[in-house]
């Protein structure tokens, strides 16, 4: 399994970002899908996540602002950012997690900054 986060950055308060994951391994078009993130000082958290039939789920922190969404063709997973906060500023990881939907392995995240 390999996952390659990128389309990170430093933005302002209420800027939009959207996060590109490359996914290799495995067959993604089954696989639910996740963003997780991890703040400096904290412990990782889930973002969203996508099941394999393109349901989405979202943390209470980020939902009405962040989008996820797959394109299996390409083996792609996304995160749609919008009207960023400070809180948000972490390294962003996506996931495929495995059974009782715990982590699976982790790849190269990406710095996402929000200054105010």
């Amino acid at each position: 399994v390999q996952l390659q986060a990128s389309g990170g950055g430093t933005v302002e308060a209420g800027s939009s970002l959207r996060l590109s994951c490359k996914a290799s391994g495995f067959i993604f078009k089954f696989n639910q899908m996740a963003w997780y993130r991890q703040a400096p000082g904290k412990e990782r958290e889930l973002v969203a996540r996508s099941s394999s039939e393109g349901t989405s789920t979202y943390a209470d922190s980020v939902k009405g602002r962040f989008t996820i969404s797959r394109d299996n063709a390409r083996r792609l997973l996304f995160l749609r950012m919008d009207s960023l906060k400070p809180d948000d500023t972490a390294v962003y990881y996506c996931n495929r997690p495995g059974p009782s939907d715990t982590p699976g392995s982790w790849g190269r995240g990406t710095q996402v900054t929000v200054s105010s």
